[in-house]
């Protein structure tokens, strides 16, 4: 086992004559909450934005920020001197870690899987009335809860263009870890054990 992942790194390395250090991709997709959040939370919409630093043809740095819309399914108001203003949830992912990577076709297309570490945060907010304005109204009532965890993450993709500066591919990121603090939608004033399996599809610049 050890000899054949030696080989199929060599093998790697050799398709890579050439890589980029940097890349940043965006991404959508969905995410699925599970462990103790199964029953509580459900699918909803993912959002994020990584950043890469790609140090070896086979080796890269990762951070990123994902975001998770509405899976609490909190729908509230909040009185106010400009009306009723809506609440929404949101859940926040904040992963940090690295990656393998196996080139073939001399980078055309990638195939990665890593692992790390990750900030996990649950909050409401409230919708301002004046988007653009330096002037923001409080929430006392938004409740908040947050943890660490960890992540694993394993995907695909491939280049689109001559040079390899684009590329469009798909993966999916697991996080567990744990959260605690205030009750949020259906999750408990308490420490609960989570995880979310989150799919995607994304698009990165490299340079």
């Amino acid at each position: 086992m050890r000899i054949a992942l030696i080989a199929v790194f060599s093998m790697g390395t050799a398709f890579a004559q050439g890589y980029f250090r940097h890349n940043i991709s965006v991404g959508g997709g969905a995410a699925r909450p599970g462990g103790e959040l199964e029953p509580l939370f459900s699918d909803s919409f993912l959002g994020g934005v990584e950043y890469g630093f790609r140090f070896h043809p086979n080796f890269q740095l990762d951070a990123g920020f994902d975001s998770v819309f509405g899976a609490a399914g909190v729908s509230d108001w909040l009185p106010t001197a400009f009306g009723n203003l809506r609440i929404r949830d949101f859940q926040t992912f904040v992963p940090f870690g690295g990656r393998v990577i196996l080139p073939i076709r001399r980078d055309r297309f990638q195939i990665y899987g890593g692992m790390g570490g990750a900030y996990m945060r649950y909050g409401e907010r409230i919708r301002q009335p004046f988007e653009n304005s330096d002037f923001k109204i409080p929430c006392d009532i938004c409740a908040s809860r947050d943890g660490f965890g960890y992540y694993g993450i394993f995907g695909a993709n491939t280049a689109i263009d001559r040079f390899h500066r684009f590329r469009l591919g798909i993966g999916a990121r697991v996080y567990r870890g744990h959260t605690s603090g205030d009750a949020l939608g259906a999750a408990p004033p308490r420490e609960t054990t989570d995880r979310w399996v989150n799919l995607f599809g994304s698009f990165a610049v490299s340079f």
